[in-house]
């Protein structure tokens, strides 16, 4: 009886993974649930599985590199690059043809991404507890612990390595300033803090 066109429009579903922006050691694995808003921008909603009891976990929105460059400088750091993702075999599309889903990551390799969490389910945590955190994509290798990528893999009955190898013709992009913030070392983080209440 209900619309239910928002969700309905989520008809994109991508498995990846994102890191803690100021803790490289806390990967979670994210299954995203996109829309295309326009040709440069896309919404997702992220959860902690791909089943009917799959806790929604997080947002992310992707825009194309144009869009990036013409973010203000100060938002620019909360954006991660996915050129590393999409070309080694870390971010896929499940149950979709090889060829389809390697134009997908031709297309998703200029893009970038900012990412907020809002349920902390690596840790055990039974509700979302506290505020949002900023999350990262990795962007090298040796930065995923391999057995979790293996992990992955089997529990959607996949190969990284042989996505990675369907991808060699993908050029790796060039990263635009100011993303990746996290690899200089230092990365925005929120932190919670009490204010006045005006207009009472």
């Amino acid at each position: 009886m209900q619309s239910q066109a928002p969700p309905n429009a989520l008809d994109m579903y991508l498995n990846g993974f994102h890191f803690y922006a100021d803790d490289l050691g806390r990967p979670v694995e994210a299954h995203h649930y996109c829309t295309h808003l326009s040709d440069e921008l896309h919404q997702c909603a992220i959860f902690d599985g791909p089943g009917a009891g799959a806790r929604l976990i997080g947002i992310e929105y992707i825009v194309s590199e144009r869009l990036f460059r013409a973010l203000p400088e100060e938002e620019k750091p909360l954006w991660h690059s996915h050129h590393f993702e999409t070309t080694s075999g870390q971010l896929v599309m499940p149950g979709v043809p090889q060829a389809v889903e390697t134009t997908v990551m031709r297309q998703l390799a200029t893009t970038y991404g900012k990412t907020w969490h809002t349920w902390q389910v690596d840790r055990g945590d039974a509700l979302p507890l506290g505020i949002p955190q900023l999350m990262m994509g990795f962007t090298g290798e040796g930065q995923l612990d391999p057995a979790r990528l293996a992990a992955r893999d089997r529990g959607l009955g996949l190969s990284s390595a042989e996505k990675r190898q369907a991808r060699a013709g993908i050029a790796v992009p060039h990263v635009a300033p100011g993303a990746n913030a996290w690899e200089g070392g230092e990365t925005p983080q929120l932190a919670l803090r009490r204010r006045p209440v005006r207009g009472r």
